[in-house]
C-alpha cells in the first residue's frame, strides 16, 4: 500500500509560464473560436437550428486548439473524429437508456473513450460530448442523431478553420497547425 501513495509523490517542477506572445495568441485564436460559433448560432436562431450550436465540450477544445495546438489531441482528427464520434455513441446511449438510466452518462463518457482510442481520434473534450448528448435536456435530445452533425460537427470544422488561421499567423516557426491530418 505504501508504494501505492509513493506513486502520488512530486516526480518534477511545475514548467514555467508561456511566453505572453503564446498566451495573447492563445488568446485571440479562443476568443475568435467561439465568437465565430456564438454569431453563426445566432444567425442560425431564426430557423430554430442556432440554439444549440454553442457546446460546453468547445470551451475544452478552444484549450487545446488554441493553447496546446502542437498536441496530438489538439490535431484535426481527433479534434473531428473525437467529437463526432463521442456525440454519435452519446445519443445512442441516450436512445437505448434514457437519460435517467444511473448507467447512461458513465457508459457515454467510458465508451467514448475507447472508442477514441480504438479510432486514434482521443480529443478529451470528446467525453464532454457524449455526456451532453445524455445530460444535454430537450434542446439536444430532439435532434437524435443530427446532434452529431449540428451542432458538433459544424461547431468543431468552424473551431477548424480559426485554428489554420490564427496558429499559422504567429512567426514562431514552432507554431504552426496542424502537425499531421489523417
Amino acid at each position: 500500500m505504501k508504494v501505492y501513495f509513493k506513486r502520488m509523490a512530486s516526480k518534477g517542477v511545475c514548467p514555467p509560464r508561456k511566453p505572453l506572445k503564446k498566451i495573447l495568441w492563445s488568446w485571440v485564436g479562443a476568443m475568435v473560436g467561439i465568437l465565430l460559433i456564438t454569431v453563426i448560432s445566432n444567425l442560425a436562431l431564426p430557423y430554430g437550428v442556432g440554439s444549440a450550436l454553442l457546446i460546453g465540450s468547445f470551451g475544452a477544445t478552444a484549450v487545446l486548439l488554441y493553447g496546446a495546438p502542437m498536441a496530438e489531441f489538439s490535431q484535426p482528427r481527433n479534434l473531428l473524429g473525437g467529437h463526432f464520434f463521442s456525440a454519435l455513441l452519446g445519443v445512442s446511449i441516450f436512445i437505448l437508456l434514457g437519460e435517467e438510466s444511473l448507467f447512461a452518462a458513465p457508459l457515454a463518457v467510458s465508451l467514448s473513450i475507447v472508442v477514441m482510442h480504438f479510432t486514434r481520434t482521443l480529443h478529451p473534450p470528446g467525453g464532454a460530448t457524449a455526456l451532453i448528448a445524455i445530460i444535454g435536456g430537450e434542446s439536444v435530445h430532439n435532434l437524435g442523431y443530427m446532434y452529431a452533425f449540428y451542432p458538433v460537427l459544424v461547431g468543431a470544422l468552424l473551431m477548424l478553420l480559426v485554428a489554420l488561421s490564427v496558429n499559422n499567423m504567429s512567426r514562431n516557426p514552432k507554431r504552426h497547425y496542424p502537425v499531421y491530418w489523417f
